[in-house]
């Protein structure tokens, strides 16, 4: 499983990419917002510290729109995946992308079926929302789990991307599920590396070696 991080702010991504495991990373409309800059400038810069999938969001509603838009943010870096929503709209738009040859991630997914949906439209890649549906009392990750399940048993080839990541147990929960990817905020992204016999290890090293020297 790959690890994508799910932000607008690019000093997260140049920090995370340092640590040679970014595998990817996901933007949408509200993190783009958040970093206070113009949308097309912040993932171009992403892509050039990525090498993998870039997923740029459409904020149109009518398919034809979501083309127009589609066709201009793949012209801006090869890594570019489109993310499109879970739609009858959206779908028609996925599957006009993949006619075209432009990779798609359809995002706002919570049931196995609108991922079948998708994966049947020609979706590169499809995000199940594992968080929101935890927060009404749904079984996230087993969402997740279905739709492995189901693409194992009709050979799709459409990724799993789990999304709306919580916290480390979430992206072990996803990694065990067989999902593609996992994408998560910059602070999960940085707890993966922590443990408290870790920490104390390391204390203990530096103690003994204090001690050793003199």
């Amino acid at each position: 499983m790959k690890l994508f991080l799910d932000t607008a702010i690019v000093d997260e991504v140049r920090e995370a990419a340092s640590w040679g495991i970014l595998g990817g990373v996901t933007t949408n409309p509200t993190l783009v917002m958040k970093s206070g800059r113009k949308f097309k400038e912040v993932v171009i810069e992403i892509c050039n510290l990525v090498d993998g999938p870039v997923s740029a969001e459409v904020t149109s509603e009518k398919a034809e729109d979501m083309m127009k838009e589609a066709r201009e943010f793949v012209t801006w870096h090869e890594n570019i995946v489109v993310k499109f929503p879970m739609t009858e709209e959206g779908m028609k738009a996925v599957s006009q992308a993949s006619k075209e040859g432009i990779k798609s991630n359809v995002t706002l997914v919570f049931t196995p079926n609108q991922a079948l949906v998708a994966a049947r439209a020609g979706a590169t890649m499809v995000s199940p929302f594992v968080g929101r549906l935890d927060d009404i009392k749904e079984d996230g990750m087993q969402v997740v789990r279905e739709i492995v399940e189901i693409f194992c048993i009709y050979e799709i080839e459409t990724k799993v991307l789990a999304a709306s990541i919580r916290h480390p147990e979430h992206v072990r929960q996803a990694a065990l599920a067989g999902a593609d990817y996992c994408t998560m905020p910059f602070s999960v992204m940085k707890e993966l590396f922590k443990h408290p016999l870790t920490d104390a290890g390391l204390k203990k090293f530096a103690e003994d070696w204090a001690k050793a020297k003199k």
